[in-house]
């Protein structure tokens, strides 16, 4: 069990880290948005919402990879990954069943589950 958490902290966090620095390094492939998509990144790009999102998504991932700092990598990457799956459900309009979508959720929740005694204290 203590090998499938490493890999799947590792996993998740060279995934978080990956797309973070994609963004800040620029090398977003252009798309073709659809009017909600658009009216979305309107109204969040030139507020610097998206790199306020993405500075998160690089801390949680390079705190995932240390296993004494991963719980807070996962605090800081939760609202992050309800985020990302309100945004496919709500502004993208392709739903939640998007293969990598469901391979985030389940490596964060496999993560939770592995370090639910340290959880347990939140819901006590």
């Amino acid at each position: 069990m203590k090998y499938a958490t490493l890999a799947t902290s590792i996993m998740l966090g060279l995934l978080f880290v990956t797309f973070s620095s994609i963004f800040f390094f620029g090398t977003i492939p252009e798309q073709k948005l659809n009017p909600e998509e658009a009216h979305f990144m309107a109204a969040f790009g030139p507020t610097g919402y998206m790199k306020f999102v993405k500075v998160f998504e690089m801390l949680g991932g390079l705190l995932l990879l240390v296993p004494k700092t991963r719980n807070l990598g996962l605090l800081c990457l939760g609202p992050v990954i309800v985020n990302i799956l309100a945004y496919h459900q709500f502004v993208k309009g392709d739903g939640i069943l998007n293969p990598i979508l469901i391979v985030i959720s389940l490596l964060a929740l496999f993560l939770l589950w592995s370090e639910r005694k340290a959880w347990a204290g939140l819901v006590k």
